[in-house]
């Protein structure tokens, strides 16, 4: 026994572990099991050649089937696609996800580095290459079998979508590049742009751009320090920003003794009265010629289609009915970011050189006649930068931005706070009626404003009525008859006789000095006050007539002869202004908030203040909801500001909605 097996030892082994190794070479594999981490799971399942430069688990497995591996696809990518093209037992959405993730590798190689982009230009074989994974992703997205909605929650569709976004913003941008400089040498925006293989027409139309743009920027590409938020909605397309020349607002200041022309709302004919932000939020498509999966995979013409994301929710392609992305805060960012506002409105304050002169009404967005307005009025010593979060937020939230569009006026916070009134109107009113000169639309009824500080005062006025009031308070001090009282009253009578502006719905005050600060009357708010200087332009217009006031021997021996106010001595709490204009009744019917802030919350409310404005001031009887918040001055850029005034909105939708 013990020499039988000896003998298999030494005979039997040998030849059994050949014939093992005979099975294994085979073809008769061994399968074992390896531990996979969940997050090492999620990664292979999710990454892609977008997210770590190689190609997805779903293309390498494609491959594999197929007889191919990525190695073998990098070194001859032409034979790699005609076999994925060629090969039977590959499903629709398999060959054409997979080939569209080939031509994504490919176009990236041929590209230029990011950080060389502006300067070196994309060649047409890698202009070709993003087309090809457009077309392929297109293909498979609306030519494969199902419905994007059958694959929902499938993540290789997400994964095609992105091939497609990314391949029209790519492409997007180098159309933009060639039509704009056709477009500089009079030619057609939206003319073709013809290629080696390619004919791609452009449509723009639907942004309504004023003038020939001078950059496009991928929304993904730039974030910013300021904004709490980027607010984006996912779906089919490039999100993009189209940056325009922003409209000058300064003038060249007139000399000290240029003659008045008599009229006190005279203004510079060159310097518009409204403009559209500077920066445009867009989302492009890529458009395919055909109706079926050969025609498109044949085809030589695609549309680039241009559309605002703010107007297009969703569009019909090839029967379905397929979300349109979008970024709400990347244009609204660029144009903050590059306008200068800052520095601007501190120049404007102390009247140096630079600043602005009369208020400038911007629309957050392309105008729409069936959005309802918001209309934003900034403080002393600011700019529509203190808006910043609360626009984007509004924005952001998309039953607000359904129904509401938001404008903003930019005004120079040195002026007088009655001529700041009567401008800001008027600039309002004529915007509005160059874009609804019939006053019907949407847009033109149940408006909203919402003032911060000095732009609160502000918009109180611009609902009150002011009756004869302020008119009666200055002849009550000053000897006035004849020529003299026609000379005060042909330029200070607009100023000081107004009505409620017509079609405003509800107003937000937040931290508004209504009856003024004793901080503007203290030794500090003196000095600032000295440090103001009214632009040329305003002393101008008024220094006749106040000179005509100085001459007027007053009736009461112990009044002051006046002198051309600036905004800080209208924010006295000892200013008559501030007190007769305190006095004046808001339109019957509005609907006011309060939104005010105090810096201690254990001070109590009726001698609190938020550093410059008291309670006292800020407080309004009959307002409908008042929100008192911990927090200085800047209230308005708070978290529990902004959510309170979302929630007015979204109240006032109800409201409305129910009327």
């Amino acid at each position: 026994m013990h020499h039988r097996l000896s003998l298999f030892w030494q005979r039997g082994l040998p030849a059994l572990l050949a014939v093992s190794m005979l099975l294994l070479g085979s073809g008769c594999a061994m399968v074992t099991v390896k531990q996979v981490a969940s997050t090492d799971y999620l990664a292979n399942k999710r990454g892609d050649v977008l997210t770590t430069k190689t190609l997805s688990a779903a293309s390498q497995e494609t491959l594999s089937v197929v007889g191919l591996d990525e190695k073998l696809c990098e070194k001859d990518l032409p034979a790699c696609r005609t076999t994925l093209l060629d090969t039977e037992g590959v499903s629709a959405e398999q060959r054409l996800s997979t080939l569209s993730e080939l031509w994504v590798k490919t176009a990236m190689a041929l590209s230029p580095k990011p950080k060389h982009a502006e300067k070196e230009p994309m060649s047409d074989a890698a202009v070709d290459a993003w087309l090809e994974a457009a077309r392929y992703a297109y293909a498979y997205l609306f030519f494969s079998g199902r419905a994007p909605s059958d694959r929902a929650f499938e993540d290789r569709q997400t994964q095609v979508r992105d091939y497609y976004n990314y391949a029209a913003e790519q492409t997007a941008s180098v159309v933009f590049k060639r039509a704009r400089a056709s477009a500089l040498e009079g030619e057609d925006y939206n003319a073709p742009v013809a290629g080696e293989r390619w004919t791609i027409t452009s449509d723009f139309e639907r942004l309504s751009m004023p003038s020939i743009p001078k950059q496009l920027v991928s929304a993904s590409s730039v974030s910013f320090v300021g904004l709490r938020s980027t607010y984006r909605r996912d779906g089919f397309g490039a999100e993009l920003v189209v940056v325009m020349d922003p409209p000058k607002l300064v003038t060249p200041l007139p000399q000290a003794d240029a003659p008045a022309d008599g009229h006190a709302h005279h203004r510079h004919e060159d310097v518009p009265q409204y403009s559209e932000m500077s920066s445009i939020n867009a989302t492009a498509l890529l458009r395919f010629k055909g109706d079926d999966l050969d025609e498109v995979l044949q085809t030589s013409q695609v549309l680039l289609d241009v559309y605002s994301p703010e107007a297009t929710e969703k569009v019909e392609l090839h029967g379905e009915e397929v979300p349109l992305a979008g970024n709400f805060t990347a244009a609204y960012g660029l144009w903050l970011a590059q306008s200068g506002f800052a520095t601007q409105s501190l120049r404007t304050l102390f009247g140096m050189s630079e600043g602005i002169n009369e208020p400038h009404i911007y629309l957050m967005q392309p105008y729409d006649p069936n959005r309802r307005i918001i209309f934003m009025l900034h403080g002393l010593a600011s700019s529509p930068e203190a808006w910043v979060n609360v626009a984007n937020e509004i924005m952001g939230e998309p039953e607000l931005r359904r129904q509401f569009q938001v404008w903003q006026v930019y005004y120079p916070t040195n002026a007088p706070i009655a001529l700041n009134r009567y401008e800001i109107a008027q600039a309002f009113n004529a915007t509005l009626k160059h874009f609804d000169p019939s006053g019907n639309s949407r847009a033109s009824r149940d408006m909203v404003y919402i003032g911060h500080s000095m732009g609160g005062v502000l918009a109180r006025l611009l609902v009150s009525d002011s009756g004869e009031v302020l008119w009666n308070d200055l002849l009550a001090n000053y000897d006035l008859k004849g020529e003299r009282l026609q000379r005060v009253q042909a330029k200070l009578g607009p100023l000081l006789h107004f009505q409620p502006q017509p079609n405003v719905e509800r107003v937000i005050f937040i931290a508004a000095p209504h009856k003024g600060t004793d901080i503007a009357g203290n030794r500090l708010g003196r000095l600032i006050g000295k440090l103001v200087r009214l632009p040329l332009t305003i002393l101008g217009k008024f220094e006749d007539v106040f000179l005509t006031l100085q001459q007027a021997e007053p009736q009461n021996s112990g009044s002051e002869k006046l002198r051309i106010p600036n905004s800080i001595d209208n924010l006295k709490a000892s200013d008559p202004f501030v007190k007769a204009a305190a006095q004046l009744p808001i339109q019957p019917g509005l609907k006011y908030h309060s939104i005010i802030a105090r810096r201690k919350p254990e001070v109590p409310l009726q001698q609190s203040d938020d550093g410059l404005v008291p309670y006292w001031s800020a407080h309004l009887d009959g307002a409908v909801s008042e929100k008192v918040i911990t927090s200085g001055h800047s209230v308005q850029e708070t978290p529990q500001a902004v959510l309170e005034v979302r929630r007015i909105l979204r109240e006032d939708v109800k409201e409305t909605g129910a009327r």
